[in-house]
């Protein structure tokens, strides 16, 4: 069997749920009018701070602008409370039955329809909210990137940091496969990601030494690298150095979930099956 054959059909579970994501429009509209309300409360607040002295932080406010902009207009990439309840279910109620009669590897299906997920709910959201923020009048307006160069980067970081998300959240899933109920390991994972990943607050507000220390987690992998790529507050040497991370995290969150799941599937019991 070719390589491509072999991946043929999480390729065909991934257009299907990509698809489906499209379908929910009224629900992209309410999250579009809820995430153009919090970017502008955000940028409000720091913006408070920015006028008493607007050099003494890490980032310029057009800097962090744009990062507050890009963050909403591609949250459904990075938002780590969006995990399938289908996936939970299924593993809590004994579904996950079916799913092991098919010639499939349940680590990644799941995967590419995770990875559908997410990108159909960016899809339908982010080119309004881009669209509106980049003609909104100064200092809330979103700018364009440094250079092309800058651009191709933040694309690149964009997918690496989607792709370390949807690792993580596979941990989860796996994981779930040892506990009786998910909500305790939701719970933790939702708050260290929230926090560690600049959802909060951006790193570079951080003081330097805590800053060094996060951004060696994966949780840094993820937004924070392509929005401080976009907005200019990423390049050069500190740039490749950022990628090789997210490349290093990316295949190691990979191996252990693939690992976890292979013992998972050994020690699985569906009782009445």
């Amino acid at each position: 069997m070719t390589l491509v054959a072999k991946y043929k059909k999480y390729l065909s579970f991934f257009r299907l749920r990509f698809v489906m994501g499209l379908q929910y429009r009224a629900a992209a509209l309410a999250g579009i009018a809820t995430q153009f309300v919090w970017g502008f409360l955000e940028i409000t607040v720091f913006a408070a701070f920015y006028r008493s002295n607007p050099t003494a932080y890490p980032m310029t406010f057009e800097q962090l602008v744009s990062y507050e902009w890009i963050q909403q207009a591609f949250l459904a990439f990075f938002m780590a409370w969006f995990m399938e309840n289908e996936i939970f279910d299924s593993i809590v109620d004994g579904n996950i039955a079916y799913e092991l009669c098919r010639p499939i590897n349940i680590y990644d299906m799941w995967f590419s329809r995770s990875m559908a997920n997410r990108m159909s709910r960016a899809l339908l959201r982010c080119f309004p909210i881009l669209i509106v923020a980049a003609f909104l009048p100064a200092p809330y307006t979103m700018s364009a990137p440094i250079s092309l160069s800058a651009f191709l980067w933040f694309v690149v970081t964009m997918f690496l940091g989607l792709a370390v998300t949807v690792a993580l959240c596979m941990l989860v899933y796996m994981l779930t496969f040892f506990t009786i109920s998910p909500m305790g390991l939701r719970m933790l994972f939702v708050s260290m990601v929230e926090f560690f990943e600049g959802a909060v607050i951006p790193l570079p507000f951080f003081p330097p030494k805590i800053q060094k220390i996060m951004e060696l987690l994966p949780f840094a992998s993820m937004q924070n690298v392509p929005l401080r790529v976009y907005s200019g507050n990423i390049s050069g040497d500190e740039l490749i150095r950022a990628v090789a991370i997210q490349i290093f995290w990316l295949a190691a969150l990979i191996a252990a979930g693939k690992l976890i799941c292979a013992k998972a599937m050994k020690k699985t019991v569906v009782q009445g099956g």
